[in-house]
């Protein structure tokens, strides 16, 4: 019995320090990819537009609906509690700081992280990294690199894209209900717009792009040689990187307090 246990958790010591250095050798081989421009330059601008440009749609409907809501039901209630100005910051807080990184991480998870997973298990089973072993080509570098980069990137732009759609298109929305003066509004989420908001929105999308990135990119190349491999590495690479963005969503928070 205590000799299972403790191959149990040697097992998992051992999955743990591999996790960490796939994770720093991917971060080096960035570096690496940044400096010399390598021919994945093709993968980079492929996964930059799956990830960010075919998910507006999806961020835009989102984030209109969010924030239109936020906005009736909060000019609804403010006259009550006396104090117009809660309404941008409940704004601020719920769409820039918290529901637009996460909801942009969960979406991203859901597209891209396991089409990621699903796409390197394949290449593993099908041998094409042996292949790319065979001509002095690492895959890791020339597969996983650019997609760490393109899925960083999307996310960082998908999240100022769901903020602007959250905090000023959903105003139409919301005014086709409720009339709400336009410049009024504006200037209020400006006075109540700081900078600590501004970098909470930016580091939780970086650290969220980056999270989702390295797991998906992980998972994937953890499948051996059996189909049966694919479906279930892309599940937990999709429960890990969710429960890895809402930890890292923690940490930040009692971070910038």
């Amino acid at each position: 019995m205590v000799s299972a246990i403790g191959r149990k958790a040697r097992l998992k010591v051992a999955t743990y320090s591999e996790a960490v250095g796939f994770f720093l050798f991917l971060i080096k081989e960035t570096f690496f990819f940044l400096q010399k421009r390598r021919i994945g330059l093709r993968v980079l601008i492929m996964q930059i537009f799956f990830t960010g440009v075919e998910a507006l749609s999806v961020i835009a409907l989102l984030s209109l609906g969010m924030g239109a809501v936020l906005i009736v039901q909060g000019n609804s209630i403010m006259p009550l509690l006396g104090d117009p100005t809660l309404l941008y910051e409940i704004l601020i807080v719920v769409i820039m700081r918290e529901m637009g990184p996460l909801v942009t991480a969960f979406i991203i998870t859901a597209r891209s992280g396991s089409a990621i997973t699903t796409e390197l298990g394949n290449m593993v089973i099908s041998h094409e990294m042996e292949a790319y072993m065979s001509v002095g080509i690492n895959p890791i570098s020339q597969l996983g690199v650019p997609r760490l980069i393109g899925v960083t990137t999307a996310m960082i732009l998908l999240n100022i894209y769901f903020n602007l759609f959250g905090l000023l298109g959903s105003w139409l929305v919301a005014n086709l209900i409720s009339p709400f003066p336009f410049r009024e509004y504006i200037t209020g989420l400006v006075m109540q717009i700081e900078l600590v908001d501004v970098i909470s929105s930016f580091l939780k999308s970086f650290v969220f792009g980056l999270i989702i990135a390295v797991v998906s990119v992980y998972h994937g190349f953890k499948v051996n040689l059996a189909v049966t491999e694919v479906p279930v590495k892309t599940i937990q690479s999709i429960g890990t990187s969710i429960v890895g963005c809402i930890l890292a969503d923690v940490i930040i928070i009692v971070a910038l307090l």
